[in-house]
């Protein structure tokens, strides 16, 4: 009896002392912006093999694949999009009376929604969640084409404006690992 408790009592202080969350690491990366317009993306309206008269189309405009379609997907096959904080955030704090309003027109909002962030995936494997002050939970879901090393990501941002006034920080930015 008591050659089985010891093992069961050992067991349960190991898992004390690790712990079953996340491992999480804070660091301090380069930080910088991007949304889905054509110069930031390096995308063009219609093609001139059609006299670019299929204009509601978008190619690549530079780089390797420059003349193919673009469709605006992350390299994990995502939608870019920014950081959703939920119906039970601080701006449901500071504005209560939109609540009913925000759960039936937009019941998509009723659950937080981490932001794209590009990184290298040698380093920070897709899936893996940052958060980043000012601008909240975000998860990587793209490669980006200059973020090379563990020191640097790239934000999504849906406006142009936006994320130029983010421009580039150093931050210390909070990692969990999948």
């Amino acid at each position: 009896m008591v050659r089985h408790v010891l093992p069961a009592l050992i067991c349960v202080a190991l898992l004390f002392i690790t712990g079953c969350a996340k491992r999480q690491l804070g660091k301090e990366l380069e930080v910088t912006a991007y949304c889905g317009c054509s110069s930031c993306c390096s995308w063009e309206r219609g093609s001139w093999k059609y006299l670019k008269l299929d204009f509601w189309n978008r190619y690549v405009s530079s780089g390797v694949d420059r003349g193919r379609f673009y469709s605006g997907m992350t390299a994990s096959g995502a939608k870019p999009h920014e950081p959703e904080e939920g119906l039970f955030s601080m701006d449901s704090i500071n504005r209560p009376w939109m609540i009913p309003l925000r759960t039936i027109l937009f019941p998509w909002y009723l659950v937080p929604q981490d932001g794209t962030i590009a990184a290298d995936t040698h380093y920070y494997p897709f899936g893996t969640r940052m958060y980043i002050p000012g601008y909240g939970w975000g998860a990587v879901e793209d490669r980006g084409g200059a973020i090379k090393g563990p020191h640097r990501i790239d934000l999504y941002f849906d406006s142009h404006s936006d994320a130029l006034n983010w421009g580039r920080k150093r931050v210390r930015v909070l990692i969990e690992y999948p």
